[in-house]
């Protein structure tokens, strides 16, 4: 007789089949971890119970595709269900057997059992028209079969089976234009849904292969069979440290995470504190090919008591270790009643500081111990400690600055900051930096030559982001980041300052009147010392740069472009001066204004800025060339 699920059970099932569940091949890790389930509850009430003896190498998880009856059968030799458990956990949906073993057993340590919801085996509806489960308890002579076609009934008859344990027969559903059930009787996707979700399932999970050949001097074939384990049962991080060997973990790295290369780093770890969990973390050796891009998804697997619940957990990761691979195994995490994403944000929120703690030390190790193989690591990853630092408004600069490397003008290598500072002048202040495209293009900027030849070392900053870090680090052990090309850097001594403060003030009207040539091109122009052979420059007021600018400019979907602010500076020892200020007393402002001109394109190519009205100034310098 057909026995019909409550109407809130109606619902739930057309739930699960409809929305909870978001990917169909979950239904085949739900019913492998019911099934493991089953063989651990056999084996805990075996360690109390002195009649049933039960050797666990014996327990073990079957799969069974049958192309022609287009059914899939999974099957354990477990603990089995009564008739009444049947009722109760199939006929009521959310009642847990599992759950409920668990609370009877709670003195009973070490128990694993992974279902806790009661809902995953109705997970087989979504691939299934109907669900067949025989099953036969340790605790009864009797077999019974449970049978549902989804949310019209279930009916509960007697059967026969000689062995306890459960076994569901799942009769896929017609294949569709969006989706071919068949694809679940095929071993190959059978052994690669195992291995993906089960395949640290402590029990193995077993499937019969048959292979056919044929006979020698016949044209006969001969069929045949053997068993296959699918799954590896043991997963190499809980594996004692020194039974695994480098090649080991090299192996499951390029192996589970589609790399060519062996990672830089691997690091393991077991943490035991508000939230348990061990992690297994690979540091790549070269950044994918979708990495900078918006396809990429960074994320660790998440494992919960062996069992794969996400394949990219992203909350387990800051962006600015994205480029990380590996995975957590906790016991502790709570999961919706779908396993497939996080009830309790808390916990993942724990366990990701414990995992960022963990890569910040692996990674300052492995500048340490490692140098030039991490310099090849920061050349494809350093982008993202940068803009971790950024986008963080500097909040993270701590936990990032010492993981930062810039190309240093001393020799042209790599230095950190920490490096740089240890080896600053006496009283020197600033950390001097300067942008640009290329190292060999910032070498020919003229503040660069007059910085260099006072003794002080530079920092080449060729990353568009580079400035905007140093601007929100505002400084780094107490010393102040200083662009060779802010206005406010100042080299020379008070005996100079006074001396080019009276030249500017002697030409403050010519500047002026320079300055109309300009329009709103530049802020001001005066004299400077911080030129050694050439005659002009240009510098900045306030916190935004010219390069800032040419970088945020160069954005999509701006809404206005911005403007630094710009000052033109002359070499007050060069010989332009006294053109300039010939042409001025002579009153000649027309070619005064051509000279600005000229002077101010001059100073844009050095650089790096193309020219606005390049026409223009071509004439202008052919001009000036013929007289």
């Amino acid at each position: 007789m057909k026995k019909q699920f409550k109407a809130e059970s109606k619902k739930l099932l057309d739930m699960m089949i409809n929305a909870i569940y978001t990917n169909k091949e979950i239904f085949l890790r739900e019913l492998v971890s019911n099934a493991s389930d089953a063989l651990d509850k056999l084996y805990y009430t075996s360690l109390t119970d002195d009649k049933l003896e039960v050797k666990k190498e014996n327990l073990e998880i079957r799969i069974t595709p049958n192309k022609e009856e287009r059914t899939l059968t999974i099957c354990d030799n477990g603990i089995g269900m009564t008739k009444e458990e049947l009722e109760t956990n199939l006929g009521t949906i959310a009642k847990s057997g599992s759950e409920l073993f668990k609370e009877n057993n709670e003195k009973q340590e070490d128990i694993q059992i992974i279902g806790q919801f009661g809902v995953g085996f109705y997970s087989a509806f979504m691939v299934s028209e109907k669900v067949c489960v025989t099953s036969k308890s340790i605790k009864s002579l009797d077999a019974y079969t449970w049978e549902s076609s989804g949310a019209d009934g279930y009916s509960i008859t007697k059967a026969e089976k000689k062995s306890h344990g459960t076994e569901i027969v799942l009769y896929l559903k017609d294949n569709t234009e969006e989706v071919s059930y068949d694809e679940f009787l095929e071993e190959y996707t059978i052994e690669h849904l195992v291995k993906k979700y089960s395949d640290y399932i402590h029990y193995p999970i077993k499937m019969l292969e048959v292979h056919t050949h044929k006979k020698e001097d016949s044209e006969e074939e001969e069929i045949h069979e053997e068993d296959k384990t699918l799954n590896s049962m043991v997963p190499i991080w809980k594996k004692n440290k020194q039974d695994v060997k480098e090649e080991e973990y090299q192996d499951f790295y390029t192996d589970k995470f589609y790399d060519y290369e062996k990672p830089a780093r691997i690091f393991r770890s077991v943490v035991e504190g508000k939230c348990n969990f061990t992690s297994l973390l690979f540091i790549p050796n070269h950044a994918p090919y979708d990495y900078y891009s918006k396809d990429y998804e960074k994320g660790l697997q998440l494992y919960s008591k062996g069992v794969l619940i996400m394949d990219k957990c992203s909350d387990l990761l800051p962006d600015y270790f994205s480029f990380v691979k590996g995975l957590v195994d906790s016991e502790d995490i709570s999961l919706n009643i779908s396993r497939e994403t996080l009830q309790e944000n808390h916990q993942i929120k724990t366990i990701a500081t414990g995992i960022e703690a963990k890569i910040k030390k692996e990674l300052e190790t492995f500048l340490e111990e490692d140098r030039e193989n991490y310099e090849t690591f920061f050349r494809a990853f350093g982008m993202q400690f940068k803009y971790g630092i950024y986008s963080t408004y500097g909040m993270k600069k701590e936990e990032l600055k010492d993981l930062l490397l810039y190309v240093s003008s001393t020799d042209k290598k790599y230095v950190t900051l920490k490096e740089y500072v240890a080896n600053m002048k006496e009283k020197q202040e600033n950390i001097y930096y300067a942008c640009g495209e290329t190292i060999d293009k910032i070498d020919l900027l003229p503040q660069v030559e007059a910085v260099k030849d006072k003794g002080y070392e530079i920092l080449y900053l060729t990353d568009y982001m580079d400035e905007f870090v140093f601007k929100v680090m505002q400084e780094y052990d107490g010393k102040k980041f200083m662009n060779v090309s802010d206005e406010k850097l100042d080299l020379d001594s008070e005996e100079e300052k006074q001396v080019l403060k009276k030249a500017n003030e002697n030409c403050k009207e010519m500047f002026l009147k320079m300055q109309e040539a300009l329009k709103e091109h530049v802020s001001s122009i005066q004299f400077t010392h911080r030129l050694k052979n050439h005659p002009v420059c240009l510098t900045s007021k306030g916190d935004m740069s010219a390069q800032m600018e040419k970088v945020l400019n160069a954005m999509p979907n701006k809404e206005e472009n911005v403007k630094a602010e710009v000052v033109m500076e002359i070499n007050e020892n060069h010989e332009i001066r006294k053109k300039l200020e010939d042409l001025y007393e002579k009153k000649d402002f027309d070619t005064l204004e051509k000279y600005t001109k000229i002077l101010y394109a001059q100073a844009r190519l050095i650089e790096g800025f193309s020219l606005e009205n390049p026409t223009e100034i071509s004439n202008l310098v052919c001009e000036a060339l013929s007289k």
